[in-house]
C-alpha cells in the first residue's frame, strides 16, 4: 500500500502537471495558429491586390497582352463584355473562364471559393472585379489557394509537435524531479517501519541541503523519537521501581507467613500480624499514589473553586500534629482558583517530605507577589545539591544523599505534588536557601471577587493520605 501510495503521489503530479503544460500548450497554440492563419490570408490578399494593380491599367491604356506575367500562387483571367477570355496567366492558357459569377449591380467587387475553379486544381478563393471600359463591364478573375485558419501545415505541423513535446519533457522532468524528492522521503519511511521497542536509539537520515522541507521533517521526526526513547526510558525505568517497591514488602510478607505457619507454636502472632499490616499499608500507599498519578496523567477534570490559600495551609495544620516545631507565615486574603484536595494533598506531601529531613523546625509561608499566589515549605535539614533539584521530582528517585527516599516514604510524594501543580497551571521548584531545602510552590492568584472559607476538618482529609 505504501508503494502505491507513492507511485499514486509520483503519476498524480506527472499527470497533472503534464495536463496543466497541454492545456496551456494547446491554448498558445491556438493563438499562434489563428495568427498565422490570418497572416497568411493578409498575403493571399496582397497578392490579389499585387495582380490588380498589374492587370488594370494594361486593360484600360489598352495594352493588355493574351499572357499575363505569372505570380506566384495566383491565377488571373481577363474577360471582356462578351465574357471571352482576352488575357491570362499561363497556367490558365487556352482555357475557359474559371468563374461564372460576378459582382452585383450595386458592387464592383465578389469572392467565393471554388473546389476547383475551372481549369485549375484544388480549392481556391476567386475574386470578380469589374473594369469599366467604354464598350461595357469587362470582368477580372484573380484566384489564390485557399487559406485555411490555421495558416499552413508547417504552422500546424509546428503547432502539434510542440503541444507534444512540451507535456512530455514536462512529464519527464517532474517525474525525475519528485522521484529524486521521494527519495529521502522513502528512507525517512523505511527507517521509521523499522524502528521498534528495542531501537529506539535509531534515528531517521536527513537528505541534502537542497531538500530544506524534507530536513525540518526529518529533524522534527528525530526529536520526536528522542522524547519517545526518554518516555520510554522513564517507563522502563519507573516499572522497574514500581516492581521492586510493590515485590519488596510482598516478599516480605510472604517470608513472615510461610514462616510463621511452618512454626505456628513459635510464631508470635500479634507481632506477625502487626508486620504483615505495616506491608499491607505500604502496599496500599503505593497502589494509592500510582492511582493518583495516572489520574493526573490521564489529565482528568478538576474541581477548581476560589479559595483563601493562606487560610487553607493554615486550616490544615491545625488538622495535623508533628514531631518539630512548624512556623507559619501565612498572609490572608491570597485568592486562587484550585481543587482544595489536590492541593492539600500537595501541601502534605511537601510537609511529609520536609519533616522527614528537618533538624528542628520548619518553615511554611504563603504570601502574593503580583499576580501570583507563592506557598513555600522550608526545612533546616542537609539541602538538595543544585544537580538534584529536578531529579527528585522523579518518580521513584533514589539519591545517594541523605534525602534518599526512606522507609516513611513511596518515593512518589513529589511527583504527585509536582503534577497537581502543573495541573493548576503552576509551578513547584525547589530554590536556593540558607539552610536546608526550599520548596515553592506558585500558582495564579483568582479573579474572583472572593473565597470560600476553609474545607471542614473532616471534608479536607478526605482521600489524603498522611505518610
Amino acid at each position: 500500500m505504501q508503494n502505491w501510495n507513492r507511485s499514486s503521489v509520483l503519476v498524480r503530479r506527472t499527470v497533472g502537471y503534464s495536463a496543466v503544460v497541454a492545456l496551456v500548450c494547446a491554448g498558445v497554440s491556438t493563438l499562434f495558429l489563428i495568427f498565422m492563419g490570418g497572416r497568411d490570408a493578409d498575403m493571399a490578399r496582397n497578392r490579389v491586390t499585387g495582380a490588380w494593380d498589374r492587370t488594370v491599367p494594361l486593360i484600360r491604356q489598352g495594352y493588355l497582352p493574351p499572357l499575363l506575367p505569372a505570380g506566384r500562387n495566383v491565377a488571373v483571367q481577363v474577360l471582356d463584355t462578351r465574357r471571352q477570355v482576352v488575357a491570362s496567366t499561363p497556367q490558365l492558357a487556352g482555357k475557359p473562364a474559371m468563374a461564372t459569377f460576378h459582382a452585383p449591380s450595386d458592387s464592383v467587387f465578389d469572392e467565393r471559393v471554388l473546389c476547383p475553379p475551372a481549369g485549375l486544381k484544388g480549392c481556391m478563393t476567386v475574386f470578380s472585379y469589374k473594369v469599366y471600359q467604354p464598350d461595357g463591364p469587362w470582368l477580372l478573375f484573380v484566384a489564390v489557394p485557399t487559406v485555411p485558419w490555421y495558416g499552413n501545415t508547417t504552422a500546424l505541423f509546428f503547432a502539434i509537435g510542440m503541444c507534444l513535446l512540451m507535456p512530455a519533457m514536462t512529464a519527464a522532468g517532474t517525474y525525475r524531479l519528485i522521484r529524486k524528492d521521494l527519495i529521502p522521503v522513502d528512507a525517512i519511511r523505511a527507517e521509521l517501519a523499522e524502528i521498534t521497542a528495542t531501537d529506539l536509539h535509531r534515528r531517521v537520515p536527513t537528505a541534502d541541503k537542497n531538500h530544506q522541507e524534507i530536513n525540518l521533517l526529518a529533524e522534527t521526526v528525530n526529536d520526536t523519537l528522542d522524547r519517545l526513547e526518554g518516555a520510554y526510558k522513564q517507563l522502563c525505568q519507573f516499572t522497574s521501581d514500581a516492581s521492586h517497591d510493590l515485590r519488596s514488602p510482598l516478599t516480605a510478607m510472604r517470608t513472615q507467613l510461610e514462616d510463621a505457619l511452618m512454626h505456628p507454636d513459635d510464631t508470635d502472632w500479634p507481632t506477625m500480624t502487626e508486620a504483615v499490616l505495616g506491608g499491607t499499608d505500604r502496599l496500599q500507599a503505593i497502589v494509592t499514589d500510582l492511582l493518583t498519578l495516572a489520574r493526573l496523567d490521564a489529565h482528568a477534570p478538576l474541581d477548581l473553586t476560589p479559595a483563601d490559600l493562606g487560610r487553607l495551609v493554615g486550616d490544615e495544620l491545625d488538622h495535623r500534629a508533628y514531631r518539630i516545631e512548624i512556623v507559619r507565615d501565612l498572609q490572608e486574603n491570597v485568592l486562587v482558583d484550585c481543587d482544595r484536595l489536590r492541593v492539600i494533598r500537595l501541601l502534605v506531601n511537601l510537609l511529609d517530605n520536609a519533616e522527614r529531613h528537618a533538624t528542628s523546625q520548619v518553615l511554611v509561608s504563603v504570601r502574593a507577589t503580583g499576580a501570583t499566589a507563592t506557598l513555600e515549605v522550608a526545612d533546616d535539614g542537609a539541602g538538595i545539591a543544585p544537580e538534584h533539584r529536578e531529579t527528585v521530582f522523579d518518580r521513584f528517585t533514589r539519591l545517594d544523599a541523605s534525602r534518599d527516599r526512606d522507609s516513611g516514604g513511596t518515593g512518589l510524594g513529589l511527583a504527585i505534588a509536582r503534577e497537581i501543580a502543573h495541573a493548576h497551571q503552576g509551578t513547584l521548584t525547589i530554590e536556593d536557601s540558607e539552610r536546608g531545602a526550599r520548596f515553592v510552590l506558585r500558582l495564579p492568584l483568582s479573579q474572583a471577587p472572593g473565597a470560600a472559607g476553609p474545607l471542614d476538618g473532616h471534608a479536607a482529609h478526605a482521600g489524603v493520605s498522611h505518610r
